[in-house]
């Protein structure tokens, strides 16, 4: 039987991250992974140039059931310590919108950034490894590996979600909780596209691939300004992704189809200069054709010209386009879903240390506990900060 001081299961962000922390304090780490490679997530993130954290980092940008849990750990190690880390790794990188910070060349430099401080660790890394059983005693962990039996005093489950199961995902984080006795919140997928009822989704079909801007809105009162995209299945783009968090299954969302227009008075300025021109090649002014087209086979657009168009249909007209309400089917689930929300409860940890409050030894980190970041780089930085803190006090 093989000893170590940590095991750490899940080579992905918070795992790695966590292992060459632990290790570069001098102790003897462990990283198991069932995958062929470390970081399949991370290498798939950002379409391949890894969002690795968010310039705007803060906890209100984070959902819980315990709200106040990620505060002492983003403290700790901010957006700017890990922005230094890749600095001094040599890693170009840039901004794209709203503080989400990008590498200039590959999501693979990350992941060689985490080999990289791993290695300056010691860090024993061991793929392809399936934990069949764990057991607790007086002198620690047992795991069961497939092919072999090896031991810790400190055990980190750093193994994530639900989402993307393409990439290995599995409910073992959870599971290993509810075995030594934690809480577990219920899961569902986050950060995910809507999918549409019939009919509404045989008209939207035809905009698959239409994008524009948008403020859209939950029941809960839960807003964002960032871009929607139609799509095949129904709806997406940031401002989807992010909303999808807050939405509960039956509940409608609000889209403002054209923020930052006064429509009302657009299409009285259209009238006064155009007034036999059709509404419909108008709207096209500020909108996209093809949705225009495809609100009008709606009749949500009447087919008229400006003139011909009365004040009802027009008080209608404006105020469907600034709040559009649609009630999505669901969601398209794990398959697709950038994070899982839900997890383990935090109350049952340290928000120092991220261990179980009454199972020492027993830490976990990222994305199995019940944080849940936006979209834009939130979710990594949180791998990040909460995988330090464990890292300091393993």
């Amino acid at each position: 039987m093989e000893k170590f001081d940590v095991i750490i299961i899940g080579a992905g962000a918070a795992g790695m991250f966590c292992a060459a922390q632990a290790g570069q304090r001098g102790r003897r780490v462990l990283l198991l992974d069932n995958g062929k490679k470390a970081g399949r997530k991370i290498l798939m993130s950002g379409g391949g140039r890894c969002n690795f954290t968010n310039l705007y980092t803060e906890p209100a940008a984070y959902l819980s059931h315990n709200p106040h849990f990620c505060k002492s750990a983003l403290a700790r190690y901010t957006q700017w310590d890990f922005i230094d880390l890749v600095n001094r790794h040599g890693i170009a990188w840039h901004e794209k919108t709203l503080g989400q910070l990008f590498c200039d060349d590959s999501a693979q430099q990350i992941v060689e950034l985490l080999l990289k401080e791993c290695q300056q660790g010691n860090v024993t890394l061991r793929l392809r490894s399936e934990v069949v059983s764990v057991e607790r005693d007086d002198s620690g962990y047992t795991l069961q590996l497939n092919g072999a039996t090896v031991q810790a005093e400190q055990l980190v489950v750093a193994s994530g979600g639900l989402s993307m199961p393409g990439l290995g995902a599995t409910p073992f984080g959870y599971q290993l909780a509810e075995q030594f006795g934690l809480r577990v919140f219920p899961t569902r997928a986050a950060l995910v596209p809507f999918t549409l009822h019939k009919p509404l989704l045989d008209h939207l079909q035809a905009l698959s691939g239409v994008s524009l801007p948008t403020v859209i809105s939950a029941e809960d009162g839960t807003v964002f300004k960032e871009a929607m995209l139609f799509t095949h299945r129904g709806l997406s783009g940031p401002a989807v992704l992010q909303l999808s968090s807050y939405w509960q299954p039956g509940e409608f969302i609000a889209i403002n189809l054209a923020p930052g227009q006064d429509l009302d008075r657009f299409i009285n300025d259209e009238r006064s200069t155009h007034p036999n021109q059709s509404l419909k090649n108008s709207l096209a002014k500020v909108l996209p054709k093809r949705l225009i087209e495809v609100l009008q086979t709606l009749q949500t657009v009447p087919d008229v010209t400006l003139k011909q168009l009365n004040s009802r249909q027009q008080s209608e007209l404006v105020s469907t386009l600034h709040q559009w309400r649609i009630q999505p089917n669901g969601t398209e689930g794990y398959r697709t879903a950038e994070v899982t929300l839900g997890g383990v409860d935090t109350r049952q940890l340290s928000s120092k240390t991220m261990e179980a409050r009454d199972v020492p030894g027993l830490y976990f980190i990222g994305e199995v506990t019940d944080v849940t970041g936006w979209l834009g780089g939130y979710n990594f930085q949180w791998a990040w900060s909460s995988a330090w803190a464990c890292g300091q006090a393993i």
